[in-house]
């Protein structure tokens, strides 16, 4: 059962098992589940339920009062406790919830909204005799996983592909097909975080902020870091790092290929993209970011079609309409800056290429997510030489993009060759004869042996489990079965450009 949780949610049923053991119970109750989710802090569950100041000794002192210790004798650590039906039930309901989530484990914010389904169950009860609100801490948990009110049914967003989907009484059906809602992914920590631009990011508000010219545009070589920094502005929106106003903000970043996608007749285009803008100007709650803006001017396809260009510019003009953009510098002034009417309601914003210095602090930073993806760790080693080598060797491209490109293709192949090189594929087949001969030793009714072929194979089983499970581990503190080097680094700068690198 514990695969089907996250890491997290994992420590919260073992945390359950030892506060029953604790309070001497004969079962693992609901009120054991919840002070698992206050004593484990890493997870959605214990950050919604900081907000109400609730804590783990004022949950012990209600369950001391409420339910009182019982008389079990003491257990060893490998003696396990049942679920109560109630607990059992809450564990289900929390699988469903996940499941309408579009996730493939139960997470801790899972567990609680299952908890906070049943006014009758003691967990429950603790919670209102703190004088808590059961439907004031969903609002919040939801609230945190990026889902604003409602029930789980109807809120729930089906995970697509880089693209939230809406509920289907959105306000905004058009702009939220063809955009993705950088804020949203935010919440969700599906984007990486943005490291080392916190000027560039302060730029882009103070730009929003202003009365009239308030649309950025971030004007830099390709692979700078852009996209990245338009990531960061959406992480300060959900954080609250922006004035109170900016604070309620959606920032969607519009797909360009979606927008002309089917719009072969004279006019689609141009209905379609005044139907984005008359959304945004209805919502006024909406930043529109255009990565490749300069893809702006010509789109609409059809032959006597206007391009977008003069379609936005009396949105941007009569400020319906706040716009982020990105763009280098050769098209913004080929394409952007030719246009004198488009380019004055712009406000640049340089982004410059960050020194081998910055660059390393940008990869330490992203290094946890590629570590979790890869199942690698890299090493500090690894990091110095992918930017060192990248930025020596590869002259064509820009850091820190090309560094990081390194790091994650070097990753790929050192995980690829553990693999080849283990013994789990032999395991697996070990596995499926055991299972073979356990069959034929029961048909035979020679149940001695197969006694023995069972211990084998349970024994084969947990082993399996047990790497599955240090590889499912996502914590920062996680250790992976193989390192990325500089080695390592070295070998790609030589199968990209041919020259050979050694360390």
């Amino acid at each position: 059962m514990n695969n089907l949780f996250t890491p997290s949610a994992k420590n919260v049923l073992t945390i359950a098992q030892e506060q029953a053991k604790k309070f001497k119970h004969q079962a693992i109750g609901t009120e054991h589940l919840l002070l698992g989710l206050l004593i484990e802090t890493n997870g959605i569950a214990y950050k919604a339920l900081q907000q109400f100041s609730v804590t783990a000794e004022d949950v012990t002192e209600e369950v001391e009062r409420f339910a009182g210790y019982g008389n079990l004798k003491d257990l060893s650590s490998n003696d396990y406790l049942p679920y109560s039906p109630k607990a059992k039930e809450v564990l289900a309901q929390a699988g469903e919830f996940a499941k309408k989530n579009g996730v493939p484990k139960v997470g801790t914010e899972h567990i609680l909204l299952s908890l906070l389904t049943d006014e009758t169950i003691l967990s429950s009860r603790i919670l209102i005799n703190l004088g808590l609100d059961l439907s004031q801490i969903r609002k919040v948990t939801l609230r945190k996983m990026g889902i604003s009110g409602g029930s789980m049914a109807s809120n729930m967003a089906s995970k697509q592909r880089g693209r939230q989907q809406k509920p289907a009484d959105s306000k905004t059906p058009t702009i939220d097909s063809l955009a993705r809602d950088l804020t949203e992914m935010a919440r969700q920590d599906r984007l990486d975080p943005t490291v080392g631009r916190d000027l560039e990011v302060k730029r882009v508000v103070q730009i929003l902020a202003r009365r009239t010219k308030n649309n950025p545009v971030l004007i830099g070589e390709p692979g700078v870091g852009k996209t990245a920094i338009a990531e960061g502005l959406a992480e300060r929106i959900v954080n609250g790092d922006v004035p109170g106003d900016m604070a309620k903000k959606r920032l969607m970043m519009l797909d360009m290929g979606s927008l002309v996608a089917g719009t072969k007749y004279r006019g689609e285009f141009e209905d379609r993209l005044k139907k984005v803008i008359d959304e945004i100007y209805q919502d006024g709650n909406i930043i529109l970011f255009i990565d490749e803006l300069h893809t702006l001017i010509g789109a609409g396809g059809a032959e006597g079609a206007i391009d977008a260009s003069n379609i936005l510019k009396p949105a941007l003009a009569r400020g319906e309409l706040q716009l982020i953009g990105a763009t280098t510098l050769d098209e913004y002034q080929k394409y952007i800056e030719s246009d004198a009417a488009l380019e004055r309601r712009f406000a640049k914003v340089m982004v410059d290429e960050p020194t081998t210095d910055e660059t390393v602090e940008i990869l330490k930073g992203l290094r946890p997510k590629y570590e979790q993806h890869h199942h690698v760790e890299i090493t500090d080693e690894a990091i110095d030489a992918a930017v060192n080598l990248s930025n020596r060797y590869i002259s064509d491209r820009f850091l820190p993009d090309k560094a990081i490109d390194l790091m994650d293709e070097a990753a790929a192949k050192v995980r690829i060759d553990h693999l080849q090189n283990s013994d789990v594929a032999d395991d697996h087949k070990k596995l499926s004869d055991l299972l073979s001969q356990l069959n034929e030793a029961l048909v035979a009714q020679d149940y001695e042996k197969a006694a023995t072929l069972r211990k084998q194979t349970n024994k084969l089983q947990d082993e399996l489990a047990s790497d599955d499970d240090a590889d499912d581990d996502t914590n920062e503190e996680a250790h992976y079965p193989v390192k990325e080097t500089a080695q390592d680094i070295a070998e790609i700068v030589g199968e990209w450009t041919g020259i050979p690198v050694t360390r």
